[in-house]
């Protein structure tokens, strides 16, 4: 299978231009819906195949779980500096080093599937009270430069959701452990 497929199976971010009100709505759902989804595309996966890459040279199952709660936690953090900061340079982080570490390579799934639950809540439940104005807050990424505002984040991270869901689903197709 071709590389560039394995790494992107739903693509790269492409947001409208213009975002709706239903963009916004359809993008609040995937947040709401995925922790519980990814948790049940996950239930039946035995350890080995936990500890299995979704491709040569990826991360394994257990490591794009511990991924995603990691990397939604630190975008949750974003939205609250954004709403509470003017246009702040957030914090990057090196999400190639912390795939490594302990936590991410060897504990169990259920723990990070557990937080995504209440994190999502939490972050559905905040994303769904603010107002037009509060959505066109922004933030700048220190590495890129790029000014992102709340709206966009909202679709990259529903983007980033769908990505590592279909990264875990297509290896299980392939291996046919559905």
């Amino acid at each position: 299978m071709d590389l560039e497929k394995l790494k992107y199976p739903i693509g790269k971010t492409k947001l409208p231009t213009s975002i709706t009100d239903k963009d916004l709505e359809e993008w609040i759902s995937v947040l709401e819906r995925f922790p519980h989804e990814l948790e049940f595309l996950t239930k039946d996966l035995s350890e080995n195949q936990l500890d299995t890459p979704y491709r040569k040279d990826g991360w394994t199952v257990r490591q794009v779980i511990h991924h995603c709660y990691d990397s939604h936690h630190n975008s949750y953090i974003r939205f609250k500096w954004a709403l509470t900061e003017e246009n702040p340079e957030i914090k990057a982080y090196f999400e190639e080093r912390w795939a490594e570490l302990h936590d991410t390579k060897s504990a169990p799934v259920s723990l990070s599937l557990d937080a995504l639950k209440a994190l999502h809540a939490k972050w559905v439940y905040l994303l769904k009270g603010l107002s037009k104005k509060e959505l066109l807050r922004k933030f700048t990424h220190p590495a890129s430069k790029d000014v992102i505002t709340l709206q966009e984040n909202i679709g990259i991270y529903a983007w980033h959701c769908l990505h590592h869901y279909a990264h875990i689903e297509q290896l299980m197709l392939r291996e046919g452990w559905q």
